[in-house]
């Protein structure tokens, strides 16, 4: 016997709401995956700005000191992100030089082009201006000015061009790659050349060098293709490529 009309109707609305309602359920895990999704997004700390070539400058080793110079402590600033800002690294002795210096857990550029140093919320603890190539100096909001320069300077060995002429081996693990010659000879009013040898490994012929010059103690080799490279001097008379890394390209003398 064929089903009554009214029952088939009341039994094709029955499956419409549990369709409707399975819908509704869906729709509010789908909302609530998204509002979680923004909050952690809102509560994840902002991204460092892109590398300018004032950052890459800034990456190595400084002094910093009080204005007498006789408290003085080593601070390493990397690249790596870090909070609010990018990874650095203090020497315990810098809270001697200044206490809130134990607070620091970052630096950053402002769009002033200020160097800040801040602690884990992005909040400023000291800030510098540049007054000279390779020297900052504090604002006076801390009471007292302070000083950051290169390591270079601060050991007494801040190269000049005249220094780095000649020979060089670029080298990683031990092993030699090419051999670099920096010219006494300049194409252009800030440059100098250079020349490579006839084998060269493709790490270093990839990165097609056109130049290079010295600044704030660092060696800076030019590309015809990408950004440049910067090297630090070690301890040893080597020099290695910023950032540093696991295993460092170096450039040794001849």
């Amino acid at each position: 016997m064929a089903a009554p009309v009214g029952m088939i109707r009341r039994a094709r609305r029955a499956i419409a709401a549990r369709r409707g309602l399975a819908g509704l359920i869906a729709l509010a895990a789908i909302t609530g995956a998204a509002r979680d999704a923004l909050a952690q997004a809102s509560a994840a700390p902002p991204a460092p700005p892109g590398v300018s070539d004032a950052t890459k400058a800034m990456l190595g080793s400084w002094e910093f000191s009080n204005a007498e110079r006789d408290k003085t402590c080593m601070i390493n600033f990397k690249l790596d992100s870090a909070g609010a800002g990018r990874a650095i690294e203090l020497d315990k002795a810098c809270q001697g030089v200044l206490p809130a210096m134990k607070d620091v857990a970052a630096w950053m550029h402002g769009k002033d082009d200020a160097l800040r140093l801040v602690d884990p919320r992005g909040k400023v603890v000291i800030e510098f201006s540049e007054v000279e190539s390779g020297l900052f100096e504090s604002s006076r909001a801390v009471g007292a000015l302070y000083f950051l320069q290169t390591a270079a300077a601060a050991a007494g060995r801040d190269r000049t061009p005249d220094t780095m002429f000649g020979d060089w081996t670029f080298a990683r693990s031990g092993r030699s790659l090419c051999q670099v010659s920096l010219l006494n000879s300049s194409s252009d009013a800030e440059n100098f050349d250079l020349k490579l040898s006839a084998s060269c490994d493709a790490l270093i012929t990839g990165f097609s060098l056109k130049g290079w010059r010295m600044d704030r103690g660092q060696l800076v080799l030019l590309s015809a293709r990408s950004d440049p490279w910067r090297f630090e001097e070690g301890d040893n008379g080597t020099w290695h490529r910023l950032p540093e890394g696991r295993n460092p390209l170096l450039l040794v003398r001849q």
